[in-house]
């Protein structure tokens, strides 16, 4: 079983940053593949960026360069900077972990309000 908890959401001002933390239990992380994904109201979730085992990432198209994801195995923690918010940004954010034999787990998410 992995349980998932988020934190460092909140409401920032349009131009600022925020730092995303997701603290995971439970076995596997090391070998896992981690990801951010987002929520806006009314819309559908969408991946945010991910980060494999072995360290490699994937970004949004909407995040490049703005966002970076990282990660601590020692700490089972997976992080999200995310720099040059916008408006859009506003979402709710969730973890997931992904394992290799039992597929996707989801923490409970954390808001994010970029205010204009």
């Amino acid at each position: 079983q992995v349980q998932l908890v988020e934190s460092g959401g909140g409401l920032v001002q349009a131009g600022g940053s925020l730092r995303l933390s997701c603290a995971a239990s439970g076995n596997g992380f090391t070998i896992s593949r981690m990801a951010w994904y987002r929520q806006p109201p009314g819309k559908q979730r969408d991946m945010v960026a991910s980060i494999r085992s072995g360290g490699n990432t994937d970004y949004a198209d909407f995040v490049q360069g703005r966002f970076t994801i990282s990660r601590d195995n020692a700490k089972k923690t997976v992080y999200l900077q995310m720099n040059s918010l916008k408006p859009e940004d506003t979402a709710v954010y969730y973890c997931n972990v992904r394992r290799p034999w039992d597929g996707d787990y989801w923490g409970q998410g954390t808001q994010v309000t970029v205010s204009s």
